[in-house]
């Protein structure tokens, strides 16, 4: 089982990893060992997560779900294949945090009278700053 909050874990049948080659550092090993990582994490399906985690977690992932609720992590960073999985299990994890936790409702609020007379005190300072620079013209 992998732990991601209080509520919410991943059980590692869940996860499919698929090995493929990395472009990048490695030199002639990117050619032989496939180190690169894609993780593959049905969310849709998935028991643990809510409706409303999975909304969240769908407006965050963005173009790594797919149509049908597939999350799919390319992790290609780094030379060895362990450290891909671990970062790509850590990345997944991360997505999932950030869509447990939910957003505050926003109070809509309105500017206090003494904010509202500050800002036309200001706009008519402004307004007699603007007025002494200009040119008198006399047409007499």
């Amino acid at each position: 089982m992998i732990k991601i909050t209080d509520s919410i874990s991943l059980h590692e049948d869940e996860i499919k990893e698929h090995f493929i080659r990395s472009s990048g550092p490695g030199g002639q090993n990117v050619n032989k060992v496939e180190t690169a990582v894609q993780l593959r994490f049905d969310a849709g399906n998935c028991p643990t997560l809510t409706k409303a985690v999975f909304s969240r977690l769908k407006k965050i992932s963005g173009y790594r779900m797919t149509a049908a609720g597939l999350i799919i992590i390319t992790a290609n960073r780094f030379r060895s294949q362990l450290r891909n999985r671990e970062d790509a299990l850590e990345r997944l994890i991360n997505l999932i945090r950030q869509a447990a936790i939910p957003p505050k409702n926003r109070r809509a609020t309105k500017p206090s009278r003494s904010s509202k007379a500050k800002r036309v005190e200001t706009k008519k300072k402004r307004g007699a700053q603007k007025k002494q620079r200009q040119k008198k013209i006399s047409f007499d």
